[in-house]
């Protein structure tokens, strides 16, 4: 049987929750964005420049070195690094939630997906608060002496 999570812990899920769906949402904007910036330097052989002389968005051509003479801020370098911090705290968060709700490992390493492949963090936010509010909110059936385990 699997373990339940502890009654004393329920105030500190739905804080987890709160914050578990708020860096679900974050980090699958940021991975998209990710996406988008990749298939733009990959594809097309472009990096994304703001606030160039140019104007507030350019695209700079890659050179083979990597190097260019592009003024301003890489925004292609920002967002990832953006990303890299933001799935972090994705992490952290899918730690909160996964932890007092007593789910097996291989639940966190699916949460942790979220953080990696485009549009999961989106329907994994849905589908995860959906299980919370539905193992918190049922009516506890369960003996006095079960509770207290």
């Amino acid at each position: 049987m699997p373990l339940a999570p502890k009654a004393s812990d329920y105030p500190r899920i739905r804080k987890a929750l709160s914050f578990y769906k708020v860096t679900s949402v974050i980090t699958g904007v940021m991975l998209l964005l990710l996406v988008g910036e990749m298939i733009v330097k990959y594809a097309f052989g472009y990096e994304i420049y703001a606030f160039t002389p140019q104007g507030a968005i350019t695209l700079v051509p890659v050179s083979v070195f990597g190097e260019t003479d592009a003024q301003g801020f890489n925004l292609s370098t920002g967002i990832l690094i953006a990303h890299g911090w933001f799935y972090v705290i994705y992490l952290f968060s899918n730690f909160l939630l996964w932890s007092p709700m007593r789910w097996p490992f291989s639940k966190f390493l699916l949460l942790a997906a979220g953080g990696v492949v485009p549009f999961l963090s989106f329907f994994l936010e849905v589908r995860i608060a959906k299980q919370v509010h539905e193992q918190l909110d049922s009516v506890d059936t369960r003996t006095p002496s079960e509770v207290s385990n």
